[in-house]
């Protein structure tokens, strides 16, 4: 399948001397997904997991409900100019009977590395497609527990360890356990691997959970998080005002700013004890 890195020779330049060195860079490749053989998205994203970021990715946009609504996932024969499988074209073939919804083209389905499936006609499917409900869930969980997530996201994030460029994201659950832990250079795309991996493994609606990303805190991972029934979003880096709405809306507990010794809990603060 295709590298996680990459090696190249770059001009490091201090104190006004230049050496040049080797150094290790993560990858980032189109992966389009296509349903029953039509196109429905194209993704930058980093090798690896493409089969859990494809059916987390159609899960939390809807497009499928559970896992047993796909057949078969398997890589086209995409060619690259020396004429071998990319591996860069996924085609998801769907259960018999199952239809995929018609896609509403409000809703930009070309996403980047930076940022994904956005704005006001997202927010309005949200509501109408979620399964689960999220601020049903009676699960609480320690402020201790919550500290210690970063730094356990950090050591198990392999790739950035050398690259310095990646995302990431993992399930825990309430009580610390660490579940599952993804690196992309998408954040949404790491975020779409945890939650492939819950479908894969029957876990969802994924209750009593904590996602922790290692980034900021933005509306579409909220949306993610909702439609996965996660009741626990934390974030390293500050929310965006569209997260609060979203994550206030569906009974998400929403942390972010989340340090060793300190947190901002900006909604259902009755789960941090």
């Amino acid at each position: 399948m295709g590298q996680v890195t990459a090696r190249r020779r770059v001009t490091h330049v201090a104190a006004g001397k230049q050496t040049t060195r080797p150094e290790t860079l993560v990858v980032e490749e189109p992966l389009e997904i296509r349903v029953n053989g039509s196109a429905i998205t194209v993704t930058m994203r980093t090798p690896g997991s493409d089969i859990e970021l494809a059916q987390g990715f159609l899960f939390t946009e809807g497009v499928i409900g559970d896992r047993d609504e796909v057949l078969t996932i398997r890589y086209c024969d995409g060619r690259g100019e020396d004429g071998a499988n990319t591996y860069n074209v996924l085609d998801v073939s769907l259960a018999a009977g199952v239809r995929p919804p018609d896609l509403d083209v409000t809703r930009n389905f070309y996403t980047t590395s930076s940022c994904g499936v956005c704005g006001k006609a997202s927010l309005d499917a949200v509501r109408l497609i979620s399964r689960f409900s999220p601020g049903d869930d009676p699960a609480t969980v320690e402020a201790g527990i919550l500290e210690t997530l970063p730094a356990r996201l950090r050591e198990a994030q392999k790739v950035f360890a050398s690259t310095g460029g990646l995302h990431a994201a993992a399930l825990f659950g309430v009580d610390g356990t660490m579940l599952a832990v993804r690196e992309d250079v998408g954040r949404h795309n790491a975020v779409d691997k945890v939650i492939g991996w819950a479908l894969e493994n029957r876990r969802v609606p994924l209750g009593a959970s904590v996602l922790l990303v290692s980034g900021r805190a933005s509306f579409e991972l909220t949306q993610k998080a909702v439609m996965a029934g996660i009741p626990v979003l934390a974030a390293v880096s500050a929310p965006s005002s569209l997260a609060v709405s979203m994550a206030e809306e569906s009974g998400v507990t929403l942390v972010a700013f989340l340090r060793r010794d300190s947190m901002n809990v900006y909604t259902r603060a009755d789960r941090i004890t």
